[in-house]
């Protein structure tokens, strides 16, 4: 239960990163809908990473080279998820705001990540 509850609190620091940070870059930076998910999936990849890494999971049996290389591999396919899921909304229904977006794709990627992160990094 400890490893779920610290799980949904790095996702959730996570989700507010990214939603945070891509309303910034829409509405203040002008940045597209599209062009701002980037650096606002890496800002929040990168602080799951040291809650997962310091709370979540027990400590990984690999180098924190090999940890951190499988930690943005997963993370990474698991944000090319979280975007194909964002960019098909907001492409099939231009009239939803970003934020639901990201909320779909964030929920989408949360069970793939939780697997790959469990047992891909932080695995015996």
């Amino acid at each position: 239960m400890k490893r779920l509850f610290w799980f949904l609190a790095a996702g959730s620091g996570g989700f507010l990163i990214d939603a945070g940070l891509t309303h910034f870059l829409v509405t203040l930076a002008g940045f597209s809908p599209f062009a701002s998910r980037i650096p606002a999936i890496m800002a929040a990849m990168s602080f799951t990473w040291l809650v997962n890494r310091n709370r979540t999971f027990d400590k990984s049996p690999h180098s924190l080279a090999v940890e951190g290389f499988r930690y943005w591999a997963v993370g990474i396919t698991s944000a090319l998820l979280n975007y194909a899921i964002y960019a098909a909304l907001m492409y099939r229904a231009p009239f939803l705001q970003p934020i639901v977006a990201v909320m779909a794709g964030s929920a989408g990627a949360t069970l793939y990540s939780f697997f790959g992160y469990s047992r891909f990094v932080f695995g015996r």
